[in-house]
């Protein structure tokens, strides 16, 4: 069986971080705009909005280097959960359960050329123990601007 999905898309919202009532785990949810590869019939561009939780070290390195608008990269699983809201009714969601997160941009206050690497401060690819310095993400070494034209919300 396979259940894996992949996203690129930016967050709607900031990051909400909490912790499992007993055990304290870490648990964060935010929401991706993922840009549909196709045109409605006025020639624009529609996004979905899809719900992602992360867990545990993920989790908290989420909430603390991501924000609204920030571009990311998920690979996680879909999952299907149900509750019962408080008239009685049981409502069912899908989410992704993302396992790796990365970041594919820079947080619009930081500054790469200040001295301290990308990598060692929690951006990057979470699941991956390369730290050989290169340009993991594919911009050739330059620095990737975000605007606030590309931001789909």
């Amino acid at each position: 069986m396979l259940n894996q999905v992949v996203l690129i898309g930016r967050l709607t919202r900031d990051p909400e971080l909490r912790y499992t009532p007993g055990n304290g785990v870490a648990v964060c949810n935010f929401s991706l705009a993922v840009e549909r590869p196709f045109t409605n019939r006025q020639g624009e561009r529609e996004a979905d909005f899809i719900n992602i939780v992360t867990w545990r070290k993920q989790a908290e390195q989420c909430a603390n280097h991501l924000g609204k608008g920030r571009l990311v990269a998920v690979n996680g699983r879909l999952q299907m959960r149900s509750y019962e809201t408080q008239d009685g009714q049981t409502r069912r969601v899908a989410e992704v359960v993302g396992e790796s997160v990365r970041f594919l941009d820079w947080p619009k206050n930081s500054n790469k050329n200040s001295g301290s690497n990308y990598s060692e401060s929690g951006f990057g690819n979470q699941g991956s123990s390369d730290n050989s310095g290169s340009d993991q993400f594919g911009f050739g070494g330059e620095e990737y601007q975000v605007d606030d034209d590309d931001v789909p919300f």
